[in-house]
């Protein structure tokens, strides 16, 4: 049958807003293809972990233990849990925050969701949008942020953004500058009156940058006086994953929400975040979640639920994960400066503080990164456009069509390739 035989259906507004191409849709879908049927691309995109030997061994140890206790294995695959969670894991997951952490949570304070991105959808369209009054916005205040948000509003115009200061730690010649908050912009940006909750992830997707304590202190307290969450993303923080490379404290208080995943523990297939808040938090997340899709997956749970309960959950970053990727950012960083300086490219990165990503800094580029993307794509190099961060500003900044972010964690024959790639079209588009 020809493709003209199938009708065409309109699409709803949501529907057109939801299927049209979208920053994280190309970069999930470049990423799936680059993973499955393209063997020979360089993938410096996306955030997929690397693959980290003493960890997958823990992993494949647990999945042998699973399938050798038949009851725990029959009800994990055969049974729903209830949409908030498993309740072992929420009662062990709870004990171990208030234990290890000192935070007052209970079970009632947890939910869990399909990752950390529909956490985020949750979260953004319950707390902004429309309201019966005037709509509300997500603030966030330390722009680039994580691409994935950019599209996950129901309603248009639901982020407002804060331009960061760029400080040069060791001075300008040495190429490593970094972002820091503009607290007049954001307290700026809360005397509008219509914010209705903060985002910032630690540390940060796309730039590796770590709030400090005090960033964080100062924010909450921003929070707190205009009557909103501060939402903070740890899907590569403390305390899991814990791949940060500088010291930072993880907090939670009553009017902050923090999202935890297990993607960056190496088990991203299992699509499992655990939302941390307020009980109402908590309950919303439950309800949207059995409406969308029932309950949430059972293996990520059960996975971990050992390492749960003894606490070793936690010693994984500081042990395994940590080293790796610090090592890993090193390397990587060297590698850039040497690709770059031969070839003569005005460049900087972003100081590496946590994370899987340089956030580098093309300062002579004639083209924007998104022609830049397409230029390398053909060179068998994936990485991603800057301008897909820069979301929620109120005017245009031409510093967003100079950066981009690539991921380190591969093999260090793809990265050191795909680096000379990337220096080589650069000097190529330089001005």
């Amino acid at each position: 049958m020809s493709d003209s035989a199938f009708p065409s259906f309109p699409f709803s507004l949501v529907g057109q807003k939801l299927t049209a191409r979208s920053g994280i849709l190309a970069l999930m879908d470049d990423l799936g293809r680059a993973m499955t049927t393209q063997p020979d691309m360089r993938m410096l995109g996306g955030g997929n972990p690397a693959a980290v030997p003493a960890v997958q061994a823990i992993w494949r140890e647990r999945m042998q233990e699973l399938l050798t206790e038949g009851a725990t294995f029959d009800r994990m695959l055969g049974n729903y849990d209830p949409p908030c969670g498993n309740p072992r894991f929420l009662v062990s997951m709870s004990r171990l925050l208030r234990e290890r952490m000192g935070w007052a949570v209970g079970p009632e304070n947890l939910a869990i969701t399909t990752g950390g991105q529909t956490a985020f959808f949750y979260l953004f369209n319950l707390l902004g949008g429309r309201f019966s009054t005037n709509p509300r916005k997500i603030l966030l205040p330390l722009c680039p942020e994580y691409i994935g948000y950019a599209d996950q509003g129901i309603d248009e115009g639901l982020f407002v953004a804060c331009r960061p200061r760029i400080e040069w730690p060791q001075g300008e010649a040495a190429r490593v500058f970094k972002y820091r908050i503009d607290f007049a912009a954001v307290q700026a940006a809360l005397d509008r009156g219509d914010v209705a909750a903060m985002a910032v992830s630690r540390p940060t997707n796309p730039t590796g940058n770590v709030l400090t304590d005090d960033e964080v202190r100062q924010l909450a307290e921003l929070a707190r006086r205009h009557g909103i969450p501060l939402i903070i993303d740890n899907a590569y923080g403390a305390p899991f994953p814990g791949v940060i490379f500088v010291d930072a404290h993880p907090v939670w208080e009553p009017h902050m929400i923090l999202t935890l995943s297990l993607s960056k523990l190496g088990l991203p297939g299992t699509r499992t975040a655990v939302v941390i808040g307020p009980p109402e938090i908590a309950s919303a997340m439950a309800a949207m979640t059995a409406i969308t899709g029932l309950a949430n997956g059972n293996i990520g749970q059960q996975l971990v639920m050992p390492l749960v309960e003894d606490g070793s959950l936690l010693d994984l970053g500081p042990r395994i994960l940590r080293p790796f990727y610090e090592a890993k950012s090193r390397d990587a960083a060297k590698w850039a400066t040497e690709a770059f300086h031969s070839r003569g490219v005005d460049w900087a990165m972003h100081v590496s503080e946590g994370a899987f990503f340089h956030w580098l800094w093309l300062r002579n580029l004639s083209i924007s990164t998104c022609e830049l993307y397409e230029r390398l794509k053909a060179r068998k190099v994936l990485i991603v456009p800057g301008e897909y961060f820069f979301f929620g500003l109120d005017e245009d900044w031409p510093h967003s069509r100079e950066c981009l972010r690539l991921n380190f964690a591969q093999p260090e024959a793809t990265v050191r390739e795909g680096l000379a790639i990337i220096a080589e079209e650069a000097a190529r588009a330089a001005r």
